[in-house]
């Protein structure tokens, strides 16, 4: 398994080299785009991650969940989930922290352990992808991709509150 990705390698090589395509010029102008590319994404990626730890930082994550509790009981979450449902279309990093202290507070077969488990499974960093995403393409208006995303993330938090409900 350790020879995969070197094996892999040598077979890409093997095949330019065969179709006599110039490898220098090719990686170098790959790794030109890699950086354009970097030096347009880099200030909606910075502009998200200051968003996200001014929001945690605040206070302003507990009083969402405080005003939220009601209706997330509903639909079957318990109250311990409802940061990380918060936290999983802004990042997934911070969303996998809070899983972690999800499950470590509460444990793994509890049901606040088993609804996170699946919350964060059910859905998608929606305004990282589509940041990154929307500005590596160069798209000034995301029109209806923002909404449908958010759309199927709070599907996906529904469905994570009905299954582990059943379950």
């Amino acid at each position: 398994m350790s020879l995969l990705l070197p094996l892999f390698v040598l077979l890409c090589l093997g095949i330019g080299a065969w179709r006599r395509v110039p490898l220098y010029d090719a990686f170098a102008e790959g790794a030109r785009e890699g950086i354009d590319t970097a030096r347009r994404v880099l200030p909606a990626l910075l502009t998200m991650l200051c968003a996200i730890r001014a929001f945690s930082a605040c206070g302003l994550m507990e009083k969402l969940a405080g005003l939220l509790s009601p209706l997330t009981a509903w639909a079957g979450l318990p109250r311990e989930t409802l940061p990380l449902m918060l936290l999983k279309p802004l990042s997934g990093s911070a969303s996998l922290a809070m899983l972690r202290d999800i499950l470590a507070a509460c444990g793994p077969d509890s049901r606040a352990g088993l609804a996170a488990c699946v919350l964060y499974a059910s859905s998608e960093t929606v305004f990282y992808t589509c940041g990154l995403y929307l500005a590596a393409a160069g798209v000034k208006k995301s029109r209806h991709t923002v909404p449908c995303a958010l759309l199927a993330w709070l599907a996906g938090s529904l469905a994570a509150g009905w299954i582990t409900r059943v379950f």
